[in-house]
């Protein structure tokens, strides 16, 4: 029998027994003690279950001798309901049954952040209204009322996306804390529109990564440094940090995160996740602390394509507060994109093309070894591989190593991403400072001065003064104040030439080199390679990671990825729906696996970026 925890399964019934037991949580939870109105539904805690434990062990402290394993924070049941790697359409049938509620569900989450909390920091804030949502949303089901797959599940959002109830948008800095948004993100408001629980924010690195070069990723000064439950030790993937450790650490169901050049594709791969990061335009921004309009995404992190797929569904679609929501009209299929999941039958007669010169050149012989392994599963379900499909400029456009001022580097600024991301950034931001209340920082220029007054716990000064977490300072950002957000030719031009030989130049011509000039229904990347998600970001065009392996020598995950053209999410959601079945039918070793927790009592900063 699965122990309880004495904090929180103290909280037999709602009203002022939960507001006490709620409000009697470690500070890190944020929580106010509010007390939910008018809940009739009874958690049925056992009198006798919610006394102090005198075993602790294993569940809040780690035993030594699993130390390396996954078995180190093992992750009890839910009222008898198998909580760790639960799928979404699982979590449904235990909810429609009677075995669970959405309210039990997420006190049962919540015993999972204070398992985990103190060693990957993946939770910036818990709602304090969660109790209140979820309970309302048990009283729709039983009057026979459910939303849709994502009915009472919990989620949590990245620190970057607004949200209009008691918790902070922030970006993770110091500098916003206190500050009140004028609406829910629409994102937000979709998925509460579906009926998912927002449970809380997870951790980023702060700005998402905007604000400097140099920099610890995953780190923030409200939220710390987020560590991957498969090495605290080392690069955890950024920017949406929390969102994809939090995922596959078990910590909560599904999340959401935004992505400029990787932020959603590159922690989702390095911990063993999927990560889908739509066409630029297909979900909506408005709400979310921006970078630039011509590449931000959000996107959408789960541990298997359908749950991933589930929550794109519920996100997608015009918006009159982003106009370039207005591009998808026309291009979206009805009735979403959760149709195209398939199985690995799916991939007889399907032709995909390796740029092996492109990106796959880059990555480490083991995983061209391992991903080769996975197109081996992909050609006996009767797929065709063509190697060599690549992009005609990639000795233009790839770096040999992710560098976002690629262009400059080769002497040419107005071939550089980085040269409109810094402008874009600069004019973007001040439109988002300007509808928020409470703050007096409007600008960048308020940003940088408040970084520098508060150098202890901002890094507004390069290490030695400042963060060691910031190594670099804030160089992003007075890069970006340099421009004072002025288009000028320059900026045009680098935009011009980044999106032409990104797109037309770049994946579409890629995708047209199928046998007899037939087009490819994917390209194949490792993300590990930076410059793959980077090409895709720069075109604002959609990828899809699944995961593929870990590394022998960190046990780091990486993945394989799947790049289209722009609003070509049906054929991303049906080709890794059916590559990850194909894993799973094969039983490979090479597919999504649980952490180890290695280094899980080290505390290094920055983190070592391997």
């Amino acid at each position: 029998m699965a122990p309880n925890f004495s904090r929180l399964a103290a909280v037999a019934a709602f009203g002022a027994a939960a507001a006490n037991a709620l409000s009697s949580l470690p500070d890190i939870f944020n929580i106010s003690g509010a007390k939910p109105n008018n809940v009739a539904v009874q958690l049925n805690v056992n009198a006798n279950d919610v006394q102090t434990l005198d075993s602790p062990y294993p569940y809040y402290f780690p035993q030594t001798t699993s130390a390396g394993t996954s078995a180190l924070f093992p992750m009890p049941k839910c009222r008898g309901v198998q909580l760790e790697e639960a799928s979404i359409d699982s979590l449904q049938k235990a909810m429609d049954t009677g075995r669970l509620t959405s309210v039990q569900l997420c006190l049962c989450y919540l015993q999972r952040i204070y398992q985990t909390h103190d060693y990957v920091h993946s939770v910036l804030e818990v709602n304090p209204d969660f109790i209140e949502i979820a309970a309302s949303l048990d009283v729709e089901r039983a009057a026979g009322k459910v939303r849709g797959p994502l009915h009472g599940i919990p989620f949590m959002v990245k620190d970057n996306i607004a949200s209009k109830d008691k918790m902070q948008t922030t970006a993770g800095s110091w500098a916003l804390q206190g500050s009140v948004v004028p609406r829910d993100a629409q994102v937000v408001a979709q998925l509460r529109t579906a009926g998912a629980v927002l449970f809380g924010k997870a951790t980023l690195s702060e700005w998402a990564d905007m604000r400097s070069n140099n920099y610890s990723e995953g780190y923030s000064g409200r939220g710390g440094q987020c560590r991957s439950s498969y090495n605290l030790t080392v690069n955890p993937g950024g920017s949406s940090s929390g969102s994809a450790v939090g995922v596959a650490a078990n910590v909560f169901t599904f999340a959401l995160g935004t992505e400029t050049d990787g932020s959603v594709i590159n922690p989702a791969e390095r911990n063993a996740i999927v990560g889908i990061k739509p066409t630029v335009g297909l979900t909506s921004r408005a709400g979310v602390i921006p970078e630039s309009a011509h590449q931000d995404s959000v996107g959408t992190f789960a541990r298997n394509v359908r749950d991933a797929t589930y929550v794109l569904d519920a996100i997608y679609g015009p918006d009159s507060r982003d106009n370039y929501t207005a591009a998808q009209v026309g291009k979206t299929p009805a009735g979403g994109y959760s149709q195209f999941l398939t199985n690995n039958t799916a991939l007889a007669g399907a032709t995909f093309g390796i740029p092996w010169n492109s990106f796959w050149v880059y990555a480490d012989l083991e995983q061209q070894t391992i991903l080769l392994k996975i197109v081996d599963l992909m050609k006996a379900a009767g797929a065709t591989i063509i190697n060599g499909t690549e992009l005609p400029n990639y000795r233009t456009m790839v770096a040999p190593y992710w560098d976002w001022d690629y262009g400059t580097t080769r002497g040419y600024p107005n071939e550089s991403e980085y040269t409109v991301v810094k402008v874009d950034f600069y004019n973007n931001i001040k439109a988002y400072l300007s509808e928020l209340q409470n703050t007096n920082i409007r600008s960048l220029e308020d940003i940088v001065a408040y970084n520098y007054a508060n150098d202890g716990s901002e890094g507004g000064n390069p290490w030695p003064f400042g963060n060691p977490a910031f190594y670099s300072g804030q160089d992003g950002f007075l890069a970006s104040l340099k421009t004072k957000g002025v288009m000028d030719t320059t900026y045009y031009q680098a935009l011009g030439f980044c999106q032409q030989q990104t797109r037309q130049g770049g994946i579409d011509a890629a995708l047209t080199q199928g046998r007899n000039g037939n087009q490819l229904d994917a390209l194949l990347v490792p993300p590990d390679v930076a410059q793959s998600y980077q090409i895709a970001a720069q075109a604002g065009y959609p990828m899809i990671t699944i995961p593929a392996g870990v590394h022998s020598s960190t046990g780091m995950p990486f993945g394989l990825a799947l790049m289209q053209t722009a609003f070509a999410e049906d054929k991303l959601v049906k080709w890794a729906s059916a590559i990850e079945d194909a894993q799973i039918s094969a039983n490979t070793p090479y597919k999504r696996t649980l952490p180890k927790w290695y280094g899980y009592l080290q505390r290094n900063i920055p983190i070592n970026n391997l």
